[in-house]
């Protein structure tokens, strides 16, 4: 495991009817805004090749999966891949189409961006409520050089149903027991009344809180945390080596992906 748990694969659902989209003026998609960035570019490019026009609406895993399943685009995108069965039962296919990652991202007053370590442990004792002040001993013992400021922390998480949660709480759930018992796994949870948080929809409503809100935390995929110029932090691996988010962090946790 790497930075966090590191790489994220994001799929496409589509229906039967998808291979006939291709032949019109416009592709309609939705779903996932994990891997929005690059769909966009994409999109662009594909328009200017083709003179299609491909629409894509960032309006989270959940929404993707209900639209494709009633039908209405041509094609659905999720961080949380559906299992085989109800694939079969929707009449659906679902393939791969991008690996990204999810990083941790902080405003805290006078800390430069990368500055930060964190655990994964603490990540979720924050998130969870038990962690409360940036300055609190865990996080201050592993950042001696730092001065990290007794700021309150307000946690940031999606507030619509998320591949991106999905996979933030999939690794929360590894690397604490009691995240795994009390909380779980989901793109949609119940997020622990402990924490001062803020819902937000989408990667670009978590980033755009985190940037507006100090002494915040969220979770968002890479290319967010770029874009909106962000602070991420390091996260510690499994092997306790403190890790920076950078593209070989990234394809060392894709060879060993599954």
């Amino acid at each position: 495991m790497t930075f966090l748990k590191s790489v994220v694969v994001s799929s496409v659902l589509a229906a039967a009817a998808f291979s006939g989209a291709a032949s019109a003026k416009s592709i309609n998609g939705a779903g996932a805004s994990f891997p929005h960035p690059v769909y966009a570019k994409w999109a662009e490019e594909y328009n200017q090749e083709t003179g299609v026009k491909i629409n894509y609406q960032a309006i989270g895993s959940g929404g993707g999966i209900r639209q494709i399943t009633a039908k209405t685009v041509d094609f659905g995108a999720t961080d949380a891949p559906l299992d085989q069965q109800r694939l079969n039962d929707e009449g659906m296919i679902q393939f791969p189409m991008v690996m990204g990652a999810i990083v941790p991202v902080v405003n805290i007053p006078g800390i430069e961006p990368g500055a930060l370590k964190l655990t994964g442990d603490i990540v979720a004792d924050i998130y969870m409520g038990k962690i409360k002040k940036w300055n609190d001993e865990r996080i201050t013992s592993i950042n001696p050089d730092l001065k990290i400021p007794g700021q309150s922390i307000y946690v940031v998480h999606r507030s619509d149903g998320s591949g991106t949660t999905y996979n933030f709480t999939d690794y929360l759930s590894q690397v604490s027991e009691t995240w795994k018992n009390d909380v779980g796994t989901n793109t949609d949870i119940t997020w622990p009344k402990a924490a001062t948080t803020i819902g937000a929809n989408g990667n670009a409503g978590v980033a755009n809180f985190v940037r507006r809100t100090r002494g915040s935390i969220g979770y968002v995929e890479y290319a967010f945390a770029k874009q909106n110029n962000l602070s991420h932090t390091q996260l510690a691996s499994a092997e306790g080596k403190f890790l920076q988010p950078t593209m070989e962090t990234f394809q060392a946790a894709a060879m060993n992906a599954d």
